[in-house]
Formats: structure tokens, sequence, C-alpha cells
């Protein structure tokens, strides 16, 4: 059965009035797609950061011309650097007053077989995507609990966490330790009124990935779903706002399947 993408969702103002911090956000993919939704549910200031510095600049430029919010800042950061990640937080804390909502989407994926992969290649995933990811909750839970008023962490998982493929171990073992930091931060969090939650998407279709995967796997993947496509990464954060919203007030530690695929 194939599908079609639904018309793009208007926002709701989920999130209204909240500062937001998105890691890996510039471009074309999940990370940019959850800025605009967040401006389009009423953040009122965002800061996006990138490794890549003038696709930062472009995407802040970007974000402020298609959404008219002038409170968009950005800050480069590399998440395997401590120091990028301490910056990046302080920076967010003193230009928004404070973050009330951070997404962790930094992530990096490849494909190797294990037989043939190198310790570097495995660590160089680990470093980016659970690493990274953990550097910037712990300091970010840090934070929120000397400020005292509470927060939301959302972070981006996959569902290689849950499921295997060939040639993606690194990677969904990156992703599988996501989800249990997820929900061991998460514990610890509820002490402080923070809240924890990861979103696992399947195959999310944006302009980079259709450059990069070979067309076949692409083909295959997208058959092996539900309704027959990949999801569009506005319909991944859609999922990520939810989690950030106080609809999603009494859950925590939990890891939301963005995925239709198939037995």
């Amino acid at each position: 059965m194939d599908i079609k993408a639904p018309t793009y969702v208007e926002g709701r103002n989920l999130i209204k009035g909240q500062s937001v911090l998105i890691t890996a956000s510039a471009g074309a993919g999940i990370g940019f797609s959850a800025a605009t939704r967040a401006v389009e549910e009423g953040c009122r200031a965002i800061v996006i950061s990138d490794i890549h510095e003038g696709r930062l600049e472009k995407s802040v430029t970007k974000l402020k011309e298609e959404t008219g919010l002038q409170e968009v800042y950005g800050k480069v950061c590399n998440v395997v650097v401590e120091d990028d990640v301490r910056a990046l937080i302080d920076f967010a804390e003193e230009k928004m007053g404070g973050v009330d909502i951070l997404i962790n989407n930094a992530g990096l994926g490849t494909s190797k077989l294990l037989i043939d992969m190198e310790d570097d290649e495995w660590d160089k995933v680990i470093n980016v995507t659970l690493k990274g990811t953990m550097r910037m909750t712990r300091y970010m839970m840090r934070v929120m609990k000397q400020r005292g008023n509470g927060g939301v962490i959302v972070n981006n998982s996959s569902v290689l966490g849950w499921r295997g493929q060939k040639e993606q171990a690194h990677y969904a073992a990156a992703k599988a330790g996501v989800m249990a930091l997820t929900r061991c931060a998460a514990i610890e969090a509820a002490d402080f009124g923070v809240r924890i939650n990861a979103v696992a998407p399947s195959i999310a279709m944006h302009p980079m990935l259709r450059k990069s995967a070979p067309a076949e796997l692409l083909a295959e993947l997208e058959a092996k779903e539900a309704y027959g496509r990949a999801a569009e990464v506005w319909e991944v954060a859609n999922v990520m706002m939810f989690l950030a919203s106080d609809y999603s007030s009494y859950l925590t530690g939990e890891v939301i399947s963005c995925s239709s695929q198939r037995a």
C-alpha cells in the first residue's frame, strides 16, 4: 500500500512561551524541521547548533525569514568536545534566559559490515551518537537542577535500537544506548522536575538521504513500511513537539516509535 504523506499540520502553540535548544539542526533534516516546528508551536526563542559554521549561519537566517521569529540564535558545537557542549548550553542559557527544552538530535551513521569494521569506525559513531547525547544531557541536567524550575529533554534515537539491520551494528548499538540513557537519566531527573523522553524514527526522508543512500536500498526500506513510504522529517518533528509539550506531562523515560514497519 502506498499512502501519501498528509498535508503539513499547522502549529497549535504546544510549547508557547518556551525556549528551545536543538543540536545538529542546520540543514534539511530532522533537526531543522524540529526547529521550524518549535517556532510554529509558539516558542519564544530558539538556539540552533551544528558543527558546520557556514550551514548554521544560513539556517539561522532562513529560520528567521520563514517564521518571522527574531529570537533565533546559532552556536557552533561539536558534541564530542565537552568544552563545546558546556559553551553551547551556557550560550543558550544566557541568550534565552534559560533553556526550557533541549532536543538532542546530533548523531552519525555509516554503513559497514561488523566483520570489516575497525575500532576507530566504531568509536566515531558511538562518540557522536551516544556519548554526544550523554554529554549534552548530563550538563543540561546539571543546569536545570541548579535553576530549579524543571525542563524537558527529548533525545533522537532510532528503531534500530530495537531491531537488527545489516551493516548497522555500530549505529544500532549507539541508538540502543540512547534509549537506555533516556530511561536511566529520566529516573534521576524526575527528582528535580525534569522530563526526559526519546523518539525512535524508522526511515525519515530528506534531501541528504536521497543523495547519499542507494535508490534500491531506499525503495526496499520504504516498501517495508506499512504506509509504503518513509516518514517526512516534519512528522518526526511533530512527535518531538508532543514530547516537549505539556501534553506529555506524565511521560518520562519513554521511547516513542515513529515507525510503521510491517512484521
